[in-house]
């Protein structure tokens, strides 16, 4: 039998452990999230200051992979901007394209052997 307690879902620290062992823990969230109004060189002095400690950081994966699955849409998570993850999102939710289609579509299909009695037709295609 499946008690209530077995059906409660963990504390919170199972899911977001890896959080505390990131190297911007303690630091000013202002470099990891941009202030109203910020832009140009500002802007990106900031971002490149975030992502060097980003670089370094153990848990850049866990932290990049919760960004993207989560759509954060506001400051620096695992080393990407705001811009590159809707960049990663609309790649990855795009189909491919027909070049890549095509080549995906004839995995597995036999070509059949070409006799010598191909029509003139099938010889200018």
């Amino acid at each position: 039998m499946t008690t209530t307690v077995e059906l409660l879902p963990g504390p919170n620290a199972d899911f977001w452990d890896w959080q505390m062992h990131g190297d911007c823990r303690g630091l000013d969230s202002a470099m990891f999230f941009h202030p109203d109004g910020e832009r140009g060189p500002a802007r990106i002095r900031r971002e490149r200051q975030a992502k060097q400690i980003c670089a370094a950081c153990p848990v850049i994966d866990q932290c990049r992979s919760h960004a993207l699955a989560t759509d954060e849409t506001y400051g620096i998570w695992g080393g990407l901007t705001e811009h590159e993850r809707t960049v990663l999102r609309r790649r990855d939710a795009q189909p491919p394209r027909h070049a890549e289609a095509r080549r995906g579509g004839m995995q597995g299909i036999e070509r059949q052997p070409t006799t010598a009695r191909m029509s003139r037709a099938d010889r200018i295609r």
